[in-house]
């Protein structure tokens, strides 16, 4: 009974902490906003531009849906590329109400239609965002090469603190941690309690080691480099859609598209706020870089942002409906399956 009333509480609570760190990114994106400027701007639009983007936006949802039953293959699951890509869209969808959320709901909705257990799945999704980080630092790799001085105006713009040492301390206490767990890990599987995080904690790591038994590792690698074009071109396309962006050359979206991660990265209600203001930041740097006013880039960036956010929104939205009759129909007919067996 304690559990029923906790779990809503927490994720009321997560929610409304989400949608506070939102509405805070986006009064610090919208300080001296002028909306006569940014009606302007928008109006002028050419959106043409905008749904050629959304096709490269929902091909990425295909490339990972293919590529995710790649990784699922070493553990003995053959899962079908619908159910797989419908799985990816209700996780995303759920980001879009509890952020972070969406990785176990698209683990769980796996389950009701294809019986792969959670914590394999589970394994194998924080495994794509091992991937996806490698991606991204790539990214970033060609932005600090075609642009370093746009970057580095960005980091400094942004206000942002790194200290070495408290990530050294804490890397340090996490392998620490994860020593000292597989050296008492046979001890603690007595505990009834810990025995079956234990076993969770297992198929987590089966499912991060099942990259090294892929069999179709060009595929693998194939389907990854298709998920990043896709995004890059994504977000670079709709500079297109935008007169004062039109110009813009491919390396200014390898920045585009590392300043709008790291703007989705933070825990806000579908990246809102904190997207803005990183777009913001971004676009105001690359303008300050050729010489234009970085006023006026902020501005742009946030004109940017309130075309190229409710698009990722929308698409999310979209797929996330459409997934829910589709996994419903699913998981009937495996319970169909399961009747007549």
């Amino acid at each position: 009974m304690e559990k029923k009333v906790k779990n809503p509480l927490k994720s009321i609570l997560t929610m409304v902490i989400s949608l506070a760190i939102a509405g805070f990114f986006l009064w610090l994106a919208l300080k001296d906003f002028d909306y006569i400027s940014f009606k302007k701007s928008i109006s002028k639009a050419n959106y043409w531009w905008v749904l050629f983007a959304a096709c490269f936006g929902i091909a990425a949802y295909w490339f990972r849906a293919i590529r995710w039953n790649l990784m699922l293959e070493p553990m003995g699951h053959q899962i079908s590329n619908s159910n797989s890509l419908w799985s990816i869209s209700f996780g995303y969808l759920m980001n879009l109400t509890i952020p972070r959320s969406g990785e176990v709901a698209r683990a769980t909705a796996l389950y009701g239609v294809e019986k792969v257990p959670v914590d394999q799945s589970f394994g194998t999704i924080i495994l794509e965002r091992v991937v996806d980080l490698v991606c991204m630092l790539a990214f970033l790799a060609l932005t600090l090469i075609f642009k370093g001085d746009v970057i580095l105006s960005f980091y400094k713009s942004s206000g942002i603190d790194i200290n070495p040492g408290k990530i050294i301390l804490v890397l340090g206490v996490l392998i620490a941690g994860a020593a000292l767990f597989f050296v008492f890990k046979k001890r603690l599987a007595n505990v009834p309690v810990l025995d079956k995080i234990i076993r969770f904690i297992d198929g987590i790591i089966e499912g991060l080691t099942s990259i090294f038994k892929l069999r179709q590792k060009g595929k693998f690698i194939l389907y990854t480099i298709g998920i990043w074009i896709s995004y890059y071109f994504a977000a670079f396309l709709v500079c297109f859609a935008l007169p004062e962006t039109s110009n813009f050359t491919f390396d200014d979206g390898f920045l585009i598209l590392v300043v709008g991660t790291f703007g989705m990265i933070i825990p806000a209600s579908g990246g809102i706020g904190a997207f803005n203001l990183a777009m913001k930041y971004g676009f105001m740097a690359l303008f300050i870089s050729m010489g234009k006013s970085g006023q006026l880039g902020g501005e742009v960036g946030l004109t940017y942002s309130f075309i190229s956010l409710p698009l990722q929104i929308i698409i999310m939205l979209v797929m996330g409906l459409i997934s829910i009759p589709m996994l419903a129909k699913a998981r009937n007919k495996v319970v169909v399956e399961k009747e007549f067996k």
